[in-house]
């Protein structure tokens, strides 16, 4: 038995240092780990024990003196956020980022991981990650500096993370006793049978409470003496250990705010409480996505309909049907790109072509898709599909008139002038719809207004441009369109 639970151990350990280097926003290929092993050599490279919130703050603010980023990945906050999360930083203050669902709070909190130093020193085979120069563990303590192992710990190992949820404990976030260490023969009155909880587990490091507010009380009294006493008490053991840790916790306004919800010392303890918000600029929204979204779908979105899907996540945030207070999530308009990509591709394959692109055709499915991410008023109930293509419509005007407002757009609406009637829809594939379009004088300038440059020359990107005149043209009123199972008639 005991051998099966170390082997589940140390897989789980793999996992978490797997998934921790995946989340690190800085994590590329790391340098190679310093060969130093011993006390006597660690000492002799000169090597200086920081604290890790000095630590954080000497690399802030040498980042700061070279102009290079700090918080990479992070889109929207360089004006506003990231100057009070820096303040707060070389305060060496525990922070609490208050926010609405889907602002980067997350995403914020595990970029400051970068700021770490790429590798530290830590005793071999300690739990709680001693520093050789001051070990506080019971089984540390104990070693002769001969006997003492030095090991190394990537920036990304020093990273701990939990979701607050009602089921939590003090043993998941403290400690507790191990059955297993009593079974194995030792005593109950010894230090050694305690199992550490992820606190202590990321001592020397940064450690986030997602949620703090969904803690049950009796357990945010846990985080009490982390915070101020930076010490840890675990059941009825004679056990103080000085923890080196940066607390992190994040938090929703509605929650937070309500009386009861989160008590009164812990608010106290956190030295800084810094908000967030959404992208407050269209240019930003449209380097989120641009930056979260296109994965490895493999398809195409031009630029005019990342400018559609967002001003279709601030129309909607902006609502006066959408509840406010739970907020639209970044995580919406990411998800309304990706299902563009994916209606593209889909159509790419049943139309066997071979390059996706997405076209204004793939945006009315979002609507049903992400239904489900927003939170409307009680008044609305049963309008929602209504009001978010009512909203999707305005977005398209906006983008429309934003870009092809001014063109000539004589030569296309020459051929509806002829009686013509073009069938669009999203199963229709890119040839296919130039086809039943034909040849249209200056077609070469509507692609370059709508930021279709010398590499986007293929049908799919022709087909994307035009279908966005037609859309832009019957919202202008300046066409009619019938809308029939999927597809839809342009006319006069």
């Amino acid at each position: 038995m005991v051998k099966i639970r170390i082997w589940l151990v140390a897989a789980i350990g793999c996992l978490e240092v797997q998934s921790r280097r995946s989340l690190d926003p800085v994590h590329k290929s790391p340098a190679p780990a310093p060969t130093l092993s011993t006390l006597r050599e660690l000492r002799e490279s000169g090597h200086v024990h920081r604290t890790v919130k000095a630590e954080i703050r000497e690399n802030l603010l040498a980042r700061l003196r070279a102009g290079e980023p700090r918080f990479p990945g992070i889109v929207g906050f360089d004006d506003s956020v990231l100057p009070h999360l820096e303040r707060a930083l070389i305060a060496g203050h525990d922070v609490v980022l208050l926010g609405e669902r889907g602002q980067g709070k997350t995403r914020l909190i595990r970029t400051v991981v970068g700021l770490l130093d790429e590798w530290t020193p830590v005793i071999a085979g300690c739990e709680i990650n001693d520093h050789p120069y001051e070990p506080v563990c019971g089984r540390c303590r104990a070693l002769g500096e001969d006997e003492i192992v030095v090991a190394w710990k990537h920036r990304s190992e020093r990273y701990g993370e939990k979701l607050a949820t009602p089921d939590t404990s003090v043993g998941d976030l403290i400690g507790d006793v191990d059955p297993i260490k009593i079974a194995e023969g030792r005593t109950l009155g010894d230090p050694e049978t305690v199992h550490y909880g992820l606190v202590p587990r990321t001592n020397r490091g940064v450690f986030s409470v997602n949620e703090l507010p969904d803690l049950a009380e009796r357990i945010q009294v846990a985080l009490l003496n982390v915070l101020e006493e930076r010490d840890i008490q675990v059941r009825g053991y004679n056990l103080r250990l000085p923890l080196d840790v940066l607390l992190i916790a994040s938090a929703n306004p509605e929650d937070y705010t309500n009386r009861g919800r989160i008590i009164t010392p812990l608010k106290d303890r956190f030295g800084a409480e810094v908000r967030t918000h959404y992208p407050k600029s269209v240019d930003d929204e449209l380097v989120l996505i641009r930056q979260e979204a296109m994965g490895d779908i493999g398809a195409d979105v031009p630029d005019h309909l990342v400018e559609i899907i967002a001003r279709f996540t601030r129309l909607v945030r902006e609502s006066s049907a959408v509840d406010t207070r739970s907020g639209v999530s970044a995580r919406f308009s990411i998800a309304a790109a990706e299902t563009a990509a994916a209606s593209a591709v889909r159509r790419a394959a049943l139309a066997g072509e071979d390059l996706p692109v997405a076209r204004v055709c793939d945006l009315p499915g979002i609507v049903h898709t992400l239904r489900g991410k927003v939170e409307f008023e009680v008044s609305e109930e049963g309008r929602e599909i209504e009001v978010l293509a009512h909203l999707l419509r305005r977005a398209t005007a906006e983008t429309f008139r934003g870009t092809l407002g001014g063109a000539d757009l004589a030569p296309l609406l020459d051929k509806f002038a002829q009686g013509a009637q073009i069938e669009s829809g999203e199963l229709v594939g890119a040839t296919e719809l130039l086809r039943r379009i034909g040849r249209v004088e200056g077609l070469a300038k509507i692609m370059s207004r709508i930021g279709m440059g010398e590499g986007d020359e293929s049908p799919g990107h022709a087909a994307a441009a035009l279908e966005f005149a037609l859309e832009g043209l019957y919202l202008m009123r300046r066409l009619s369109k019938d809308d029939i199972a999927g597809t839809a008639v342009y006319r006069t």
